[in-house]
């Protein structure tokens, strides 16, 4: 044995010196909490929105019964030409963006190029992450496949107040269904970004520039 490592296991036997012995070492430290089951928090869709804000996207608030005028009126501020929705979504979103911007459904599935061209989608989403700011998609028929969420520049997520759980475990046993049918998922904490080696931000790098997320309450 070197004598480093003998110093640093004298160091650690001095340092639990003083610990109480138990036949259980395991049952030391009990953890009131089990894997999967929500983690105690004040209010778990105000944590979702304090996260989301912070990785400097847009929520933006609204009912069942607006989601459609104000997915429209979002697309309108951002002056975006053209939006694409996923076959699977509410056709109230798709009438009421028709009227503010041209709308393509990918279906049939569009080439690269003409996806490239356009400048918004809107999607569903499978569940958010309060803990964490993230939104999950795990690409069901109003989510519509990965490429969508990844080469517009403008990204509108919606998402209901129920779909948001407490922290990631929690998220994952929401998923087991999508993981044990092999879906594909993306996870989203924020606008696409990243940083040089002096630790300017740049956004839009690796999807979408900007992110809006509509909280169904």
């Amino acid at each position: 044995m070197s004598a480093t490592r003998e110093l640093i296991l004298e160091r650690i036997r001095v340092a639990v010196a003083d610990l109480p012995r138990t036949a259980d070492a395991v049952a030391d430290v009990p953890v009131p909490w089990a894997y999967g089951e929500a983690t105690p928090m004040p209010d778990v869709v105000e944590r979702f929105v304090e996260r989301v804000e912070d990785y400097r996207a847009v929520v933006d608030r609204c009912t069942a019964t607006t989601v459609a005028s104000r997915l429209s009126a979002i697309v309108r501020e951002h002056n975006v030409g053209s939006v694409v929705v996923p076959a699977g979504a509410p056709q109230d979103w798709a009438a009421a963006l028709a009227e503010v911007a041209v709308v393509r459904r990918d279906d049939p599935v569009l080439s690269h190029a003409e996806l490239n061209e356009v400048g918004a989608v809107v999607t569903g989403a499978r569940v958010g992450i309060a803990e964490t700011g993230t939104i999950v998609l795990d690409h069901g028929p109003d989510q519509g496949r990965r490429a969508l969420s990844l080469v517009p520049d403008v990204h509108l997520c919606v998402i209901r107040a129920d779909q948001v759980v407490s922290d990631v475990p929690e998220a994952v046993a929401v998923l087991t269904s999508s993981m044990a049918a092999r879906s594909p998922q993306t996870w989203i904490s924020g606008p696409s970004a990243t940083s040089d080696i002096e630790l300017d931000r740049v956004e839009g790098v690796h999807g979408p520039r900007t992110l809006v997320v509509l909280l169904v309450e």
